[in-house]
């Protein structure tokens, strides 16, 4: 940095400082924030990266409705629903949730219908929106069109992949039948 400085550097042309200091009412976590318009459903839902946010139903939520809202971005992960400045309860339905096989051992049938669900899961793009800025992380790069496919586009014949590639795994294991 030092060698960047030398190189690069320039005296300032005034010595007068115009900085002011942080005032006690200012929010820097307000000010880095990336926030998003969304507007409110009929059944009380927004939509935003990929994830279904159902905002609690009471009186003053249900004046919402067909209003922009806009959903804060923190850089910390965070997310919150606001309309003029008043955060609003919600909870979350993510369409790309995950199964935890291990949660659930005992059952021998549904372990099987678990490698199918998996099996048919790792057809599906799990890829979030690109199009929000990188939290914490390295900066977010575009990444190349992958064969897998968006969560509404998956199909029977995804699923008979699947059941068929369970089957020839179930006969190298016990055998062919006769």
């Amino acid at each position: 940095m030092t060698a960047y400085n030398r190189r690069f550097g320039k005296a300032p042309r005034h010595d007068f400082d115009v900085h002011r200091p942080l005032e006690t009412d200012d929010d820097l976590t307000a000010f880095f924030t990336w926030r998003e318009p969304r507007r409110v459903s009929k059944s009380l839902t927004v939509q935003y990266d990929k994830v279904l946010y159902l905002i609690e139903d009471n009186e003053l939520s249900r004046r919402d409705i067909g209003k922009y809202i806009e959903v804060w971005h923190y850089p910390d992960g965070r997310k919150e629903l606001r309309l003029n400045g008043v955060v609003l309860p919600y909870s979350t339905y993510d369409r790309l949730q995950e199964i935890d096989q291990g949660a659930i051992v005992d059952n021998k049938r549904l372990g099987r219908t678990l490698e199918f669900i998996k099996l048919v899961q790792d057809k599906r793009d799990n890829n979030r929106s690109q199009a929000l800025p990188a939290g914490d992380g390295p900066s977010r790069r575009r990444r190349k069109p992958t064969e897998k496919k968006s969560q509404r586009s998956l199909d029977e014949d995804d699923m008979l992949n699947a059941l068929k590639t369970l089957q020839s795994r179930s006969d190298e294991i016990f055998g062919t039948r006769k």
